[in-house]
């Protein structure tokens, strides 16, 4: 009863602070860390990438809409990241590192200031949705993560080291096909199609100075890459016409396009550059009418919308017990 209590009351705290864009807001998960929540094309299920229980890292999971049924349809080995479902709602493609090894590969080394790892381990996988791995969809040596995939056109977009640089790639679902998107040196990542498969937008770190390029291909030789600068970019559906939306200066990543195609919703620090609190903005997609959609004041991020357009996924420390706790949300949107 009084859990209960607490709940009710955790959820008005949160209804309290939310703008006009959301309405209702569900708590699905309930400790550890979850993130990178996507829905299923039939917006009935919901994958996500889980820490919990006695796993040391990320794994993946599938959950009903409402929280329901969770379970982990990975291997258990390695780290993975970055699951989706494929159009037929019946596949799953994610990233993961097992084939290299059943333990966890060692967390970024901070020394070196805040950094993520581009761990080169890391395959895209296709597998069906209780968890059998049906074929490697992307595997050339270096890192092969985050891919999404246009429900629309089954065209999967990902983030790739063949071409020795991170940039942005396509392929078909069963892996054929492969295009690169991107060809600009720096980091390009996070990238997601518009429903209609005709436009794509991603998070990018370009180096433009010869010391921030020097520090860029640095941390790369050591498989990292640092997100405090990241900026977004809109392109066509094949990568062309690409232009810069954004120009904060800070972090700005996870973005995803409104039903529509004519707005982003997207993750960002703006408000404090060097901060490791994000918030969730709105912007057109050619870069103006910024609008700032949550005031949660910790980390929120990874919004997608679902297939009817009339809710958002979205990760949150709101409402955290302990540090580093991260739940997935839903909420009502307006």
């Amino acid at each position: 009863m009084h859990r209960h209590l607490l709940y009710i009351l955790v959820v008005s705290s949160v209804l309290a602070q939310t703008p006009g864009h959301l309405g209702e807001i569900r708590q699905l998960t309930n400790g550890g860390e979850n993130a990178e929540a996507y829905w299923a094309p039939d917006g009935q299920r919901i994958i996500f990438q889980s820490t919990r229980d006695k796993l040391e890292c990320d794994q993946i999971f599938i959950m009903n809409r409402d929280g329901s049924n969770q379970h982990m349809v990975s291997t258990g080995k390695g780290r993975t990241t970055c699951g989706y479902f494929l159009p037929d709602n019946k596949h799953i493609l994610y990233a993961s590192t097992h084939e290299a090894g059943d333990a966890c590969p060692a967390a970024a080394d901070r020394s070196k200031g805040y950094v993520w790892a581009v761990y080169p381990t890391y395959k895209i996988y296709l597998a069906t949705d209780d968890g059998k791995i049906l074929k490697t969809l992307a595997g050339a040596p270096g890192y092969n993560a985050e891919g999404t995939v246009n429900f629309k056109t089954s065209r999967i977009v990902y983030t790739s080291m063949e071409s020795g640089d991170l940039d942005l790639w396509t392929m078909k679902p069963d892996g054929s096909d492969k295009k690169q998107v991107t060809k600009t040196d720096g980091y390009d990542g996070g990238p997601v199609f518009s429903r209609d498969g005709k436009k794509l937008v991603w998070r990018a770190n370009h180096p433009l100075t010869p010391e921030t390029e020097k520090r860029y291909h640095d941390l790369l030789k050591e498989n990292l890459t640092s997100p405090m600068k990241m900026e977004l970019f809109v392109a066509d559906g094949e990568g062309k016409h690409a232009r810069q939306i954004t120009n904060f200066g800070c972090a700005s990543f996870a973005p995803t396009f409104t039903p529509d195609g004519k707005k982003i919703l997207f993750a960002s620090n703006k408000h404090d550059c060097d901060g490791r609190k994000f918030e969730l903005y709105l912007i057109n997609a050619d870069g103006t009418g910024l609008e700032q959609v949550t005031d949660f004041g910790g980390f929120t991020a990874f919004p997608e919308f679902a297939p009817d357009g009339k809710t958002i996924v979205f990760a949150s420390d709101k409402g955290a017990k302990s540090p580093y706790e991260f739940n997935i949300f839903t909420a009502e949107w307006k």
